[in-house]
């Protein structure tokens, strides 16, 4: 069995993603499943293209889509994606869409499959913050997190279960400001605990 995960690479003037970092430090093999990494770009036009070729070339039985959540303090396995491209901030491409559709065929929104309380709870027994998030934002985070389902539900139904954890900043991106942060251990460590349990979940059930 095969789990695609995904970190973004860096963007808003940053040099560094904690979640790209994460992703390339993960084992090769969690729980059994291989595991295969894919870093998509934080570009609206460029980020689903990029997913779908990873599923094509891939064909994983599981997707975990991981992102950066600047001011949250735990991991936050999100629990809904919504059909709206909501930009504050251009991406790296200077792209803006503000109140659009990412699917203008598409349901409102999407729920995960992924167990998210159980992956705050194996999150939390490491000693690690986590909890449930209900808004993955309106931003490429939230953009691929909705790609992902759409092809999942149209394309690719092969895939098990897929959805996106969010993770705080890295203590270097902190340094002259007031905002919570992760050492990347333990964002490591935290992701690598979710997709235990998502395997774990599927052999359960």
């Amino acid at each position: 069995m095969k789990i695609l995960v995904t970190g973004f690479d860096a963007f808003d003037g940053a040099t560094i993603n904690p979640a790209g970092e994460v992703v390339n430090q993960l084992p090769n093999t969690i729980a059994g499943v291989t595991v295969v990494k894919q870093i998509i770009p934080t570009i609206f036009a460029e980020s689903g293209t990029v997913l779908h070729d990873a599923i094509v070339r891939e064909q994983p039985d599981f997707l975990l889509n991981v992102g950066q959540a600047g001011g949250r303090f735990g991991i936050t396995p999100e629990r809904i994606a919504i059909n709206l491209d909501d930009a504050s901030r251009a991406d790296n491409a200077g792209q803006q869409p503000r109140n659009q559709s990412i699917q203008s065929d598409g349901p409102d929104a999407y729920f995960t499959q992924l167990p998210v309380t159980e992956i705050v709870a194996s999150i939390k027994a490491l000693g690690i913050p986590s909890m449930v998030s209900t808004t993955a934002g309106t931003f490429v985070c939230n953009h691929v997190m909705y790609q992902a389902q759409f092809m999942r539900a149209n394309e690719f139904p092969f895939i098990k279960a897929a959805g996106f954890i969010h993770i705080p900043f890295l203590p270097e991106q902190v340094t002259d400001q007031l905002s919570p942060s992760m050492a990347l251990t333990d964002a490591t460590k935290g992701i690598t605990a979710a997709i235990q349990t998502i395997v774990t979940h599927h052999y359960d059930n």
